[in-house]
């Protein structure tokens, strides 16, 4: 296994420390690009973008699972506000 230098551990540490908002981040940024797409193979894959996000996020699982069954970006939206709000 190989041994990390101390500024190496910590930018780990500090990643490890920021996932979640991170993770925020590129919801929101997805979010934004599924409002904007065009084309059903965009929003397609845009959705499954969301799905893993909000995997890494841990929200209400069944509130989750309804929004991405109906693929419903306003509930997306409010969603992420609520998990933004914390």
């Amino acid at each position: 296994m190989t041994d990390y230098t101390p500024y190496q551990k910590g930018i780990i540490k500090r990643y490890y420390e920021h996932r979640d908002t991170l993770a925020l981040q590129k919801l929101s940024e997805i979010v934004s690009d599924l409002y904007l797409a065009a084309s059903p193979a965009d929003k397609k894959r845009l959705w499954k973008r969301a799905a893993a996000a909000l995997a890494k996020l841990d929200p209400p699982k069944t509130r989750a699972a309804r929004i991405l069954a109906e693929e419903d970006l306003s509930g997306l939206a409010t969603l992420l506000t609520d998990l933004t709000r914390g």
